[in-house]
Formats: structure tokens, C-alpha cells, sequence
């Protein structure tokens, strides 16, 4: 199984993908952006682009790499990681389900004063990052139009990662 953290930057995806782990047996997490910086490493590199989930290949490796690491492992794959094309999310989803890869999508959603918030303070990446900062408007246009509709949605806006990655695990139990 595999259990796939959305949202946009800031909402605790990473936080909390390491959280559920702990809370789920036989769990791994698998961090797809791995795949993109993989592709951002050949040379000479693809044809330039804002985002490597633009790139054609970067879906079909995340389904692949997904594919044999539970192949390998079994047990369930933890993936914290934004996707908020609609078509992009639906040939990753298709793709696993080829295989036959169930998939429970969760959303982490906060209201966008809490996400500049949680960017500015941000000491890993670096506070008021532009490129996380970019995908506010379009992450709130993927909740409004396709991306809400999808996934399991869980407000972090007042909830600790910690409580957030408990939500997680119990709605898997249930």
C-alpha cells in the first residue's frame, strides 16, 4: 500500500511522513522528489523547466520506484509529496493501480496565513523561500478545483504533526 502525503509547502508533509512511519509496522518512506533531483543530475540536462514534475519521465519512475521497493519490502510506502496537476496526479494514480498498488491520498491543508507562517520560519530550507512561497496560489487552485475532491483532507492549521500523523494512522486502521 501506499500512502501518499499532499499539499502544498509548509503544510507538514515531510514532519509528518516521518511521524506516521513510526506509527505504521513495515513501513518505509519513499521521498519522490529523490526521482526528480535524479533527473535534474543529468548532463547534458533535460529541456529547462520550473519544476521536474514537468519532465515526462519523473512520473512514470515515481510509479516504477514505488512498484519495486514494495516488491522488495512489502509492507507500505509513506510519500510526502506535492503534486498539484491534476493530470500529473492521475498518471501516477493510474499507474499504480496498474500494479495493482493501493493508494490512500491524504491532503495536509492549512489556511495560507498559517502556511507563510510555517515558510517564514522554516530553518531547514530557509525562511520566506520564493519557490515554496510560488505554490501557494496554486496549490489553493488545485483544493478548489480537483485536489480536495480526491484525497482525505486533514486541516493541520491547529493540529500538531505529531496529532496529524496519529489522524493519518487511525483513519488507516479504520
Amino acid at each position: 500500500m501506499i500512502v501518499w502525503l499532499n499539499g502544498t509547502h509548509g503544510a507538514g508533509k515531510t514532519t509528518t511522513g516521518a511521524l506516521v512511519q513510526r506509527l505504521i509496522p513495515d513501513s518505509r518512506v519513499f521521498d519522490a522528489e529523490k526521482v526528480g533531483e535524479t533527473l535534474m543530475d543529468i548532463t547534458p540536462g533535460l529541456p529547462g523547466t520550473d519544476n521536474f514534475q514537468h519532465w515526462p519521465p519523473w512520473r512514470p519512475l515515481v510509479v516504477e520506484t514505488a512498484r519495486r521497493v514494495l516488491d522488495c519490502t512489502g509492507g507500505t510506502l509513506i510519500v510526502p509529496m506535492t503534486v498539484l496537476v491534476e493530470q500529473y496526479w492521475r498518471e501516477i494514480g493510474s499507474g499504480l493501480a496498474r500494479y495493482g498498488i493501493p493508494v490512500r491520498h491524504f491532503v495536509l491543508h492549512a489556511d495560507r496565513d498559517t502556511l507563510r507562517g510555517r515558510i517564514a520560519g522554516d530553518t531547514v530550507t530557509g525562511p520566506d523561500s520564493p519557490f515554496r512561497l510560488a505554490y501557494l496560489e496554486p496549490y489553493a487552485e488545485a483544493a478548489r478545483t480537483w485536489l480536495h475532491a480526491e484525497a482525505e483532507v486533514v486541516d493541520t492549521t491547529r493540529l500538531t504533526p505529531a496529532q496529524v500523523a496519529l489522524r493519518i494512522a487511525e483513519a488507516l486502521k479504520g
